[in-house]
């Protein structure tokens, strides 16, 4: 079985979301995990939204790099610019995807509603969602 790794810059929100899907639709396909170049915790937001959509996110992690230094990655995808820029240097048989997603907590700080913030976090959460689902293609 593939491994693959979601990786952002605090592992609280999108790749969360990214996890939460991999294991939902492609959880036969592929092993899955998230990261974060920094481990801000679990953004109760993104859990939210998750559950939403009937996926139970809510006993994840928020895991730093450090945690896996020793395992291997068929694929990490870079689901933000800072972990893309920031991404460490894996072996050479890790394919690095970077596939950016807009940062939900910071569009919604401009929001005048609860329910307004909400709206930031559902559409990246079916923007990552439609990504994940394509990304069978890759086994």
């Amino acid at each position: 079985m593939k491994s693959i790794l979601f990786l952002c810059t605090g592992n609280s929100c999108r790749s969360q979301m990214a996890h939460g899907f991999a294991n939902a639709m492609l959880g036969e396909q592929f092993e899955s995990y998230s990261a974060g170049i920094e481990s801000h915790g679990l953004n109760p937001s993104a859990v939210q939204v998750m559950q939403e959509v009937g996926i139970d996110i809510s006993r994840h992690q928020s895991n730093t790099l450090n945690e896996f230094e020793n395992k291997t990655f068929d694929y990490v995808v870079a689901v933000c610019e800072h972990a893309a820029n920031n991404c460490p240097t894996f072996t050479q048989t890790t394919q690095l995807i970077k596939r950016q997603f807009d940062d939900p907590p910071k569009l919604a700080r401009d929001a005048n509603t609860p329910e307004e913030a909400l709206s930031h976090y559902r559409r990246v959460r079916d923007e990552i969602k439609d990504w994940v689902s394509d990304l069978s293609r890759l086994n």
